[in-house]
């Protein structure tokens, strides 16, 4: 049973935006003990796949930092390991999904994640650090000319969500998922709508009437990250 918090509240979250001085969008997210360092990076040409269709692209690199974990993690050299390369690929997803890439023109937004402390919920948090990355550097963009309006379509936010000792919890810390029976990864719009949902029966299946009592949670716990987006972001 947890005692810092209930069972349907996120961790304490922070978003310190414009954290460093080089990219053209950056954040440092906390939620909870878990802290990850969001750019976003202008880079004035498109994907190979869209070169000449005047659409532009946005991808992302994530990475767990050496010191990121209680056992040293191997700082990654070349090839990406399988976990970050599935992570990486879901923060591009996830954000591409509201993007208007015409309107982006040819050119790409690269979005690096790095963890610097790890306590549970790193990809969550690197998707919802980097969409605020992400409109800093298409903001930078206009103020720049390149582009006339924001390409976004909506907000984009991330949460995970699990049964733990037969309890529906919302964003799980270390602790805690690495106790939960299922446990689960939610993408969501701040229209409602679901852009990616991952979820696994660690230890035994789960019922329908379980997986929507953690949907319930996904979603309350997305609407609340979307609202500190907003103020943020001055919308």
């Amino acid at each position: 049973m947890r005692t810092d918090r209930k069972f349907d509240e996120t961790r304490t979250v922070k978003i310190t935006d414009h954290y460093l001085m080089s990219p053209q969008g950056s954040v440092l997210i906390e939620m909870g003990n878990t802290k990850v360092i969001c750019t976003a990076s202008v880079e004035e040409s498109t994907a190979k796949h869209l070169a000449g269709t005047g659409k532009g692209w946005v991808t992302a690199e994530y990475a767990m930092l050496p010191g990121s974990t209680g056992t040293r993690k191997k700082r990654e050299k070349g090839k990406a390991d399988g976990r970050s390369v599935e992570i990486q690929r879901l923060i591009g997803r996830s954000l591409r999904s509201v993007v208007d890439m015409e309107k982006l023109g040819e050119r790409t937004i690269w979005i690096d994640c790095d963890v610097i402390q790890a306590d549970g919920g790193t990809r969550t948090a690197s998707i919802t650090g980097a969409y605020v990355a992400m409109v800093q550097a298409m903001k930078w963009m206009k103020d720049q000319g390149l582009i006339d309006q924001l390409p976004v379509t909506g907000y984009v936010s991330a949460v995970s969500v699990g049964i733990v000792e037969g309890e529906t919890l919302l964003d799980l810390c270390y602790a805690e998922d690495s106790q939960a029976k299922v446990d689960m990864n939610v993408v969501m719009t701040d229209r409602g709508e679901y852009i990616e949902i991952q979820g696994t029966g660690e230890e035994s299946p789960f019922s329908k009437t379980e997986l929507l009592e953690l949907l319930d949670l996904g979603s309350k716990g997305c609407s609340k990250l979307h609202e500190i987006q907003k103020a943020l972001l001055c919308e």
